[in-house]
């Protein structure tokens, strides 16, 4: 979502590091691309005002004058106030008796019954038992969805004819009933705010008296997200905002503004169409990403959430042992994709912002789904033992998997160097995927 804007502001901070001194004049000059940055990334331009005279004051003053080393001073004067501008980290209140209501509100197609079901997926890993409510009697399909969506995650779905508020109120009767701990209520929406739907929305809330009310805003509609949630705001009182499709091409703004605009926290991000794709929100990781400065957390975070660490640690000693056979890697593959886009996942490493830029991201993945196309085609014992590979069989792996011989060929390379290469770092190092799992349990 904000690779423009990473970019731009990474080749702003580019220049002002390579100066030893930095005069008020330079200063200036930097603030003025970031300006265009981030006015072009349609953050509003009362933030963007307010979050530079912030800046600015502190760039000409004495922290950045007598620091070593003055670019990257400014660097981490603008990483502090753009977390600043993004607000303090929202958390879910589901404090008090349960079952705790969470109300789900916003426009037709900003994916809130989608989110929903991520929700209840995440709830259900911090150790809660959440109900989900088709409360939307009027979006073609939309109980139908949801219950699909629940069938996915084993959450149940309660539905039934009804207006939403009189539902909604049966809903929490039985989960009090049968012991859920938190409900979930998918509400219904329109292309549009308008004077029935927010009439529907608060006898809901009337009802239901829920702890949390989040508005699914999706980041793709850009500075009218953020009019969206101030006027959802004004109406309903809302405790909380989550931002859909963030990891599409939106530039971004509606995520830095609608903190400082409306007041209201924003609480989690959906990083991808897959049921997992929800994070919390954490201003300063997502500030370092804007920065390129990566997100470590957030890699370890995934990491731990798709891998098994004592597979991790049986598959680090085959490689480090030359024992590490092409399924290995093709088992490797398939974790490291569970983690999202690899994109994604790159530049969460610190530094790998400019490497990433030159990668073309479909390609990368095409490429993942060729190679284990080709593994895939390949008998067990030609995946354990690949020096078998010759030609009649090269062909037949190619065939199999759409692949060309010079490709096989290139694979079986490839594979062959890291072999190599991992014996010989083994012999050195061989404890780095062990120490990362013991420092990080």
């Amino acid at each position: 979502m904000f690779k423009n804007l990473s970019d731009k502001l990474q080749s702003t901070f580019k220049e002002i590091t390579r100066r030893g001194k930095l005069t008020e004049a330079d200063v200036d000059a930097a603030l003025r691309e970031v300006r265009m940055a981030l006015l072009e990334a349609d953050v509003n331009f009362t933030v963007v005002k307010d979050f530079l005279a912030r800046v600015r004051a502190r760039a000409i003053g004495v922290e950045v004058s007598r620091a070593l080393n003055p670019g990257q001073q400014v660097i981490k004067i603008v990483h502090e106030e753009l977390i600043a501008t993004l607000g303090e980290p929202g958390r879910l209140n589901l404090a008090g008796q349960p079952p705790r209501v969470i109300m789900l509100v916003g426009l037709q197609g900003a994916g809130k019954t989608t989110m929903a079901a991520k929700l209840a997926r995440w709830l259900r890993s911090q150790g809660h038992k959440p109900l989900l409510v088709a409360g939307d009697p009027y979006r073609p399909a939309a109980v139908d969805q949801l219950k699909t969506l629940g069938a996915q995650i084993d959450v149940p779905v309660f539905s039934g004819p009804g207006v939403p508020a009189d539902l909604s109120a049966k809903a929490l009767a039985h989960a009090r009933e049968i012991g859920y701990t938190v409900v979930i209520l998918d509400t219904a929406g329109r292309l549009q705010i308008d004077d029935m739907m927010m009439s529907e929305v608060f006898a809901v809330k009337e009802r239901t008296s829920p702890s949390e009310v989040l508005l699914v805003a999706d980041s793709m509609t850009g500075q009218e997200a953020v009019r969206i949630a101030d006027g959802f705001n004004k109406k309903l009182g809302l405790t909380g905002l989550i931002l859909t499709k963030v990891d599409g091409d939106a530039r971004g703004g509606a995520a830095i503004s609608m903190r400082a605009v409306t007041g209201v926290p924003i609480k989690f991000l959906s990083t991808s169409e897959k049921l997992d794709g929800i994070e919390a929100f954490a201003p300063d990781r997502l500030s370092g990403r804007i920065l390129g400065m990566g997100d470590v957390l957030g890699l370890i975070e995934k990491a731990q959430a798709h891998y098994d660490e004592q597979e991790a640690l049986k598959a680090q000693e085959k490689l480090v042992s030359g024992e590490f056979t092409l399924e290995d890697f093709r088992d490797q593959m398939r974790q490291i994709k569970k983690m999202g886009p690899l994109g994604q996942v790159l530049d969460m490493i610190p530094g790998m912002g400019n490497v990433t830029a030159e990668i073309d991201q479909k390609e990368l993945d095409r490429s993942l789904v060729r190679t284990e196309a080709m593994i895939n085609s390949m008998t067990p014992h030609e995946r354990r033992n690949p020096q078998v590979l010759n030609a009649s069989r090269k062909r037949r792996v190619a065939t199999g998997s759409g692949t060309t011989v010079p490709e096989i060929n290139q694979l079986v390379k490839q594979f062959r160097d890291m072999q190599k290469m991992m014996k010989q770092l083994g012999r050195t190092k061989g404890r780095g995927l062990q120490d990362l799992f013991r420092n990080f349990r």
